[in-house]
């Protein structure tokens, strides 16, 4: 699947006045599209996407009134509101005031394997809706924006998952149920393959897509069964494969410390030190001290 762009959105990024502070143009992200920016007050008409539109204010409150072709009633949207608007449908909007935002475009495609449901599911336009778990898959991704790094490719897929997973089963117009029942999980062979496919592209960034595809499944099926087999996220996983392969390298070589960093799949010798420290308390060089 191709990178998602600018030419996925519904043109609000266009605007001649918007510059965006940081995007996701250029990292690869096959299933949506992130922008942070500021906007400013305007009134104007866009044309259906692809795409479902998430914004996050990221300040307020702000006036906005939205509609197809008109506009409805003004509403007033607080710090933190959520703006969602379904793809395939027009959009005439309004905005107030000056506003920070963070806009998430995510592929429908993403959103319809999430529900899992043979008749699809469409998606409510909401406006001002406060969602705590949403904001912060929102503030997440723009923060993996601000910090990128090539490792955080599995991470980025599965909060992908996760927020189309949500919005699908909690801002839906049609409300979708289902009976509790205990996700399946993946074959000793599948997982074998898995592993093997990691620990050999240690260095390299992986997508969720690219792991799905090895044992034949959507990536929401993969993220869903993975973790009922493993008890981990793919992510953590391959994150835990790595740190133990940097592990071993550190107290039995004496390979340098930043091309063990490198080998195992961390950006840099900086970063490996920041995922020791936070995961097991130590550093690359209290390990290879033997302390």
């Amino acid at each position: 699947m191709a990178e998602l762009g600018l030419a996925d959105t519904n043109g609000i990024l266009c605007q001649p006045w918007i510059k965006p502070t940081r995007t996701s143009a250029g990292l690869g992200w096959e299933r949506l599209y992130v922008s942070t920016q500021a906007e400013r007050p305007y009134q104007a008409r866009f044309d259906s996407a692809s795409t479902h539109q998430l914004i996050l204010h990221v300040d307020g409150p702000v006036t906005v009134r939205r509609g197809h072709r008109a506009l409805g009633a003004p509403h007033k949207v607080q710090r933190g509101g959520l703006f969602l608007h379904p793809a395939s449908r027009d959009l005439t909007v309004e905005l107030g005031g000056d506003l920070r935002t963070v806009h998430v475009y995510l592929a429908d495609e993403a959103v319809q394997e999430a529900a899992d449901q043979d008749g699809g599911v469409e998606l409510a336009e909401e406006l001002g809706t406060a969602d705590p778990l949403v904001e912060q898959l929102v503030l997440g991704l723009d923060g993996l924006l601000r910090t990128w790094e090539p490792a955080a490719r599995t991470y980025a897929d599965h909060l992908a998952v996760v927020l189309a997973a949500h919005l699908a089963r909690y801002h839906a117009d049609r409300r979708i149920t289902h009976e509790a029942e205990t996700p399946l999980g993946l074959s000793q062979q599948q997982l074998a393959l898995l592993r093997d496919m990691m620990e050999a592209r240690l260095s390299e960034p992986i997508s969720l897509a690219e792991l799905a595809g090895a044992v034949s499944l959507s990536v929401s099926q993969f993220s869903r069964r993975f973790k009922a087999s493993t008890g981990e996220a793919p992510h953590r996983f391959l994150m835990r494969l790595r740190l133990e392969q940097a592990s071993r390298l550190l107290r039995a070589s004496t390979v340098p410390i930043a091309e063990i960093a490198v080998r195992c799949g961390f950006s840099h010798q900086e970063h490996l030190t920041r995922v020791l420290r936070a995961q097991l308390a130590t550093t690359p060089a209290a390990m290879r001290r033997g302390a």
